[in-house]
């Protein structure tokens, strides 16, 4: 998955990252068009191990937690040349497993390694007959989850991947209902089929267009939250437990508004569901308890009011054109109307940095002066459009004005990228209090690994990056990168 940052406003200055490097090792790999690099973090062990791999060789890096390499392995190719690395586990006896996605995502290739004994074995899974699709993957615990789709039933499969054997479990959201925006009864199948689940990444920066569907999943610890928003009146919220496959239904209503609302969506963080919800006429914001379901918080505002708390001003972006302010409330709002609200949600030690959104995307033709048809051809293509704008919470869950602060790891990360565009083959791991940065330096032939911490090195004191949302397109980080 290749990860793209585009951002608009930056300082024209050069800084100083809050980035280190922590060590290069010199590697060769060939074919860059069929690579991939991956890093995972051992849960009991704390030892970190670096996955690349091209059309020869798979190269295993081991490093303690101290970021010393400790052992490494090179194994080649074979069966696995004509997939896709879909992620990785630390198998008992302290073994990396590989698992090797076929073209047609019917089969995995699991493969363990021994570094010490310089060996690997492999063995086949095959997808059952009733499984439709793949919706996400993630790690947790040691162990590869796979989220999909089950043929025909409203079912969800969650296969759980872990030394060597596979257990499916069966998420069951046939008793449950749903409803579209016009209060109609839809199966579950035709919701998800329509918005598609997508899956939020934790602690760093999701795109606005990601932070607007309507079906989201979270991992946590031993269960993912799955949100539904596609009605705007509530929030629907599935928790389930990934050691039991138990499921608890919860509802949270939307914030209430005198006049019918235009669109609504949420955001889990931190054992708080965020709502946000609005039309012509005013925005409303409410942070709720996601156990009791209390309020805790809640803000409102019509178009009237102005939002001095905001840490960056109304924008408008129309495709990738760089971003427009707009004046007011009202102008937010006016051009709020016909997109999909999002909210989106990232902590550091004292703060909670929020992004007010919405995004809309859709397709037009033109036809083509060149066609041989009389009538012409049609050409098509993407339109998109987002606005946004950003504010800030204290510990209280209070507004405050904090336009100077200090940029989080992730950011420090993104805006590294943004200036060395000959990275294209890297991977980003989230540790405690820090990320780790592992890229291929295809000039000096390295393997490079970066640490970035939340913070600035700057002789004036500025944030590097002007606001948390001036990104026309803000990555994510995927855990599997493939140029």
């Amino acid at each position: 998955m290749k990860k793209l940052l585009l951002i608009s406003l930056l300082f024209s200055k050069s800084v100083l990252f809050s980035q280190t490097v922590l060590n290069s090792l010199p590697l060769s790999l060939n074919n860059l068009e069929k690579t991939q690099i991956l890093n995972i973090e051992d849960k009991e062990t704390k030892d970190i191990y670096a996955f690349a791999w091209d059309n020869q060789n798979i190269n295993i890096l081991k490093y303690n937690k101290s970021l010393f390499l400790t052992n490494q392995f090179t194994d080649l190719i074979k069966k696995e040349a004509n997939r896709n690395l879909m992620g990785a586990t630390i198998s008992a006896g302290q073994k990396p497993t590989l698992y090797w996605i076929s073209g047609n995502n019917k089969n995995i290739l699991i493969t363990t390694y021994n570094l010490d004994c310089k060996t690997s074995e492999s063995l086949n899974f095959d997808f059952p007959k009733n499984h439709n699709y793949i919706i996400s993957s993630f790690q947790e615990n040691n162990a590869l989850y796979i989220l999909a789709k089950e043929k025909e039933y409203e079912h969800l499969l969650l296969y759980k991947f872990e030394n060597q054997k596979c257990e499916i479990k069966m998420l069951d959201f046939s008793p449950f209902t749903f409803k579209n925006k016009e209060n109609v009864n839809i199966s579950f199948n035709a919701l998800i089929q329509y918005f598609p689940i997508k899956k939020i990444e934790s602690d760093i920066l999701n795109s606005l267009d990601l932070t607007s569907s309507i079906c989201k999943m979270y991992v946590l610890e031993n269960r993912i939250i799955l949100t539904f928003d596609d009605r705007v009146q509530r929030t629907q919220v599935f928790e389930v437990n990934l050691n039991t496959g138990i499921m608890k239904e919860r509802t949270f209503d939307s914030p209430a508004s005198k006049n019918p609302l235009a669109t609504a969506n949420s955001f889990y963080n931190n054992k708080k569901l965020f709502q946000i919800a609005a039309n012509e006429d005013e925005l409303l914001f409410e942070v709720k308890d996601f156990d009791s379901k209390n309020i805790i918080k809640k803000y409102s505002f019509s178009k009237n009011d102005s939002i001095p708390f905001k840490n960056s001003p109304f924008f408008v972006q129309i495709n990738n054109k760089k971003p427009k302010q707009l004046k007011n409330t009202a102008k937010f709002l006016k051009d709020l109307e016909g997109l999909t609200a999002g909210i989106s949600i990232i902590k550091n030690k004292q703060n909670t940095f929020v992004t007010f959104s919405g995004f809309g995307e859709s397709q037009d033709y033109y036809f083509k002066a060149d066609s041989p048809d009389q009538f012409g051809l049609r050409e098509y293509y993407s339109l998109t459009k987002m606005v946004y704008f950003d504010a800030t919470l204290n510990e209280n869950l209070d507004f405050i004005s904090d336009k100077q602060s200090q940029p989080l790891a992730s950011e420090n990360l993104f805006y590294y990228l943004n200036f060395n565009k000959t990275i294209n083959l890297y991977d980003a791991l989230e540790l405690k209090n820090y990320y780790i940065l592992s890229y291929y330096d295809d000039a000096s032939k390295q393997f490079i690994m970066r640490k970035f911490t939340d913070g600035f090195m700057m002789g004036d004191n500025r944030n590097s990056i002007i606001n948390k949302s001036i990104f026309s397109n803000p990555a994510t980080f995927g855990k599997i990168n493939s140029h």
